[in-house]
C-alpha cells in the first residue's frame, strides 16, 4: 500500500549500511549468467538507451548492457559522463541522443533508468512518445516527497538544483506517469530511497515489480536484469503486465502484500 507523500521517509541506516551488498550481488550476477542466458527470452534487435544514476557513468551500466546485447538488442549508454543532474544542456543532450537512436535503427528506442536515470527516462518518454517504446526504471524516487531519500543532499550539492524543483524540468511533473508501457522495478530492501517513492501509479499501461536488492545492486541483480528482458521481449504494441506464476513466484514478490 502506498504511504502518504507527506509520511515517507528515508531508508534506515542499516539499509544504507546494507549497500554494501551491491558487490557480492554482482558476483551473485556473473554465476547466474548461464542459466540467465537459459531463461531469458530473447530480443528482436531494438535499440535500448540505458541511462545511469546519481554521480555514476556508463561504467555502472556496463554489465547490464552487456547481457541485453547478448540477447540481441542494440544497448546503449547515455554518453554523457558522470550523471551530476539536469545540469545545463545536459536534458538537451538526452532528447538528442533518442532522437539519434530511433533514426540510426529506424525503430522506437526502449529506456531503462537506474535511479536518477529512471526520472530522466520517464521524462524522456513524456516528451517524445512517439520515438519510445517502453520504459524501464530501477529504484527512482519519481512518487511522494523528494526528500525521502538518503541522496537528495548530494543531488542539491552536484546539480545545483533544489528537490523540491520537480516539475521546472523537461517533461513536466515528475510523478506522472508517461503515456508509454512503464515498469518500475524497486526493493523494500533499498537503502538509498523510500521504496514506496520508487512504484508507478496504477493505470491500465503501468506495473511494478518488487525484486530483493540494494539501490545500488538493482542494475545487476540477477532478478531485477531478468524481469528487464521479459518486459523488452514483448512485441511492440502488445504490453501486458508481468506474470509472476510459476518458478517466477519464487523471486517475486506480490506488490499488494501488506
Amino acid at each position: 500500500m502506498m504511504a502518504h507523500a507527506d509520511t515517507l521517509k528515508p531508508p534506515s541506516r542499516l539499509l544504507f549500511a546494507l549497500e554494501l551488498r551491491a558487490l557480492p550481488e554482482l558476483g551473485g550476477f556473473v554465476a547466474s549468467l548461464p542459466l540467465l542466458t537459459a531463461l531469458a527470452p530473447r530480443g528482436d534487435g531494438h535499440p535500448v538507451l540505458v541511462l545511469p544514476g546519481l554521480v555514476t557513468s556508463d561504467r555502472s551500466t556496463v554489465a547490464l548492457r552487456g547481457f541485453l546485447k547478448s540477447k540481441g538488442y542494440a544497448s546503449y549508454g547515455w554518453d554523457l559522463g558522470r550523471n551530476y543532474g539536469p545540469l545545463p544542456g545536459v536534458e538537451s543532450k538526452m532528447i538528442d541522443r533518442l532522437k539519434e537512436l530511433a533514426d540510426k535503427h529506424e525503430r522506437k528506442v526502449s529506456l531503462v533508468g537506474w535511479s536518477l536515470g529512471g526520472i530522466y527516462a520517464r521524462q524522456l518518454a513524456k516528451m517524445l512518445p512517439d520515438d519510445v517504446r517502453l520504459v524501464i526504471t530501477l529504484g527512482s524516487p519519481f512518487n511522494g516527497d523528494p526528500r525521502a531519500t538518503n541522496a537528495w543532499k548530494l543531488y542539491e550539492f552536484t546539480s545545483g538544483h533544489k528537490v523540491d524543483d520537480r516539475e521546472g524540468h523537461m517533461g513536466g511533473a515528475i510523478s506522472e506517469s508517461p503515456p508509454v508501457p512503464t515498469t518500475a522495478i524497486y526493493s523494500r530492501t533499498d537503502g538509498i530511497c523510500a521504496w514506496q517513492a520508487c512504484m508507478e501509479n496504477e493505470l491500465p499501461h503501468t506495473e511494478s515489480i518488487e525484486v530483493e536488492a540494494s539501490h545500488c545492486g538493482l542494475g545487476h541483480h540477477p532478478a531485477a536484469v531478468y524481469a528487464i528482458a521479459d518486459r523488452l521481449a514483448q512485441r511492440e504494441g502488445e504490453w501486458t503486465p508481468f506474470d509472476r506464476g510459476g518458478f517466477k513466484s519464487l523471486f517475486f514478490p506480490d506488490p499488494k502484500r501488506n
